[in-house]
């Protein structure tokens, strides 16, 4: 019978080398047309049920609104960052990504011993860190991270598409999906959207920016 892999494994092994408080580090919205990219970073209780934190992809909304109630709950040391839509514009979506992940670093209400990072690539920060590829998967705190991110900047564009219900941004929260595609044909691009990514950089000129509904 196939044994599940240990989701808390890194974070035994490392407390039991003396980095008591392990965070995991995620983020969410590296690839839509529109809105910040927004980071989250996570201390799981060390006696939490930390299986029940899967990659907030295989996730439905339901229960990434119910694990991200769970994690305020049972008092998860959680941090949050995002970098805008005009600095994804300045630094690219990778360089953005990594900002947004060190400001959640940064806003955790203590500081932690040892980051474990989703991705290839480590943050700028000077604690120690691994990163790891399809972390969510690997590390309970790195799926915790990741869902409160998801949550967290579903929001957000649940407002967005109230503030410009044209581009219909809570449907495609998560992927620069066609229908996005043909509604910033249709009407141009607006504040929200991403200057630098293709399917808003060719429709810019020549256009007036749509303000938000009043």
């Amino acid at each position: 019978m196939h044994q599940a892999f240990d989701t808390f494994f890194y974070e035994r092994q490392l407390t039991s080398q003396g980095y008591r408080l392990v965070a995991g580090v995620d983020e969410a919205g590296r690839g839509p047309l529109a809105g910040p990219v927004v980071a989250a970073c996570v201390i799981l209780p060390a006696d939490c049920d930390h299986q029940r934190f899967k990659d907030s992809k295989t996730l439905t909304a339901i229960a990434r609104l119910r694990l991200y109630r769970e994690l305020l709950a049972m008092g998860a040391a959680i941090g949050i960052g995002s970098v805008s839509e005009r600095g994804i514009d300045r630094h690219n979506i990778l360089r953005a990504s990594l900002l947004a992940m060190r400001q959640a670093v940064d806003m955790l209400p203590a500081p932690p011993h040892y980051l474990l990072v989703d991705g290839k690539f480590e943050i700028p920060s000077p604690i120690p860190q691994r990163a790891l590829v399809r972390g969510e998967s690997k590390s309970a705190s790195i799926a915790a991270a990741s869902i409160v991110a998801k949550v967290v900047r579903d929001n957000m564009m649940d407002y967005c598409a109230v503030c410009f219900p044209q581009y219909e941004f809570d449907r495609h929260k998560g992927y620069p999906t066609a229908r996005h595609r043909d509604l910033v044909e249709m009407y141009g691009p607006c504040v929200l959207h991403r200057r630098c990514f293709k399917g808003v950089a060719e429709h810019i000129h020549g256009r007036g920016v749509p303000q938000t509904k009043r």
